[in-house]
């Protein structure tokens, strides 16, 4: 079975353009975007002016901060402390992967939770960590990481159970695989997060499911899985000017293996959550 993501995308996004007009009329202004992208990397600048695009199409007032070699930590942190206190900012986005001598610096500690619709700040992990049950991750008043909260989406829109099941999440960043092996545990499922200094043929061998985000083309082998398992590929990597992630979808399907497609699985349905909390931020104003 192919897991993909289109058309939960197209029903997450379908009612988005009504919740922002009405946002709009109430705020007597459209919902305000404030992203903080850095020129360095290529593909991140890509995603962002396509989140970006998305936003516009359905209202959203957007502003682009550009980082650069030349923003110093300090510079960058005051850029975030700034937006924090604008009165009209309702979301703030900072796509990854930033300069790592930005990444290295406190700035989610100044980002307002309300405003942080990726879940990057200290209160909407904090808070996010703190949760034991699915219950308590829908009650909290915050975000949490998109594409996180985009895989855990797709699952339960192909019926795929995690109650019991066990869970491989590879990559232990705090954007995806560590927030996301959390939110699987709240639904139940045994969950093993695994890194570069994992044995990784044998971490995966007896899971139910694989989610995948390393970043690595061809990391993960058929021959590791076994028959029966779903393996949720996260990753977008470019490999010889071809978008794919780290998995064969060809030989996935060849073993009857299920799997989220790349491009067209979490992909689409992440920009769809980000879109969705945009609009929950401003809601979350009135």
């Amino acid at each position: 079975m192919i897991l993909e993501g289109k058309t939960l995308a197209k029903q997450i996004r379908a009612p988005l353009q009504e919740r922002a007009d009405v946002v709009r009329k109430k705020l007597g202004r459209p919902i305000c975007l404030c992203a903080l992208g850095s020129s360095q990397d290529y593909a991140a600048r890509l995603y962002l002016q396509k989140e970006v695009e998305a936003a516009q199409k359905i209202g959203i007032e957007t502003h682009v901060f550009d980082l650069d070699g030349q923003t110093s930590p300090v510079g960058f942190c005051k850029a975030v402390k700034e937006l924090a206190k604008y009165a009209q900012t309702d979301a703030v986005l900072i796509p990854r992967p930033l300069p790592p001598h930005l990444a290295q610096s406190d700035f989610a500690d100044y980002l307002n939770p309300r405003q942080d619709i990726d879940g990057m700040s200290i209160a909407n992990a904090g808070r996010m960590f703190l949760c034991k049950t699915w219950q308590e991750i829908e009650n909290l008043p915050g975000f949490v990481p998109c594409t996180a909260m985009a895989v855990m989406r797709l699952l339960d829109f192909h019926h795929i159970d995690l109650q019991g099941k066990e869970v491989v999440v590879i990559g232990r960043s705090s954007t995806v695989g560590r927030p996301l092996a959390h939110l699987l545990s709240c639904k139940n499922a045994t969950v093993k997060l695994c890194h570069s200094y994992t044995d990784l043929p044998r971490a995966v061998q007896s899971a139910d499911i694989i989610c995948s985000a390393a970043g690595t083309p061809g990391l993960l082998k058929t021959g590791w899985l076994k028959k029966g398992s779903t393996v949720i590929d996260i990753s977008t990597n470019w490999n010889n000017n071809t978008l794919c992630g780290d998995a064969n979808a060809q030989e996935l399907e060849a073993a009857g293996i299920s799997y989220s497609p790349v491009p067209g699985g979490v992909g689409p349905v992440t920009l769809a959550v980000l879109l969705e909390n945009i609009i929950l931020s401003g809601e979350r104003k009135i």
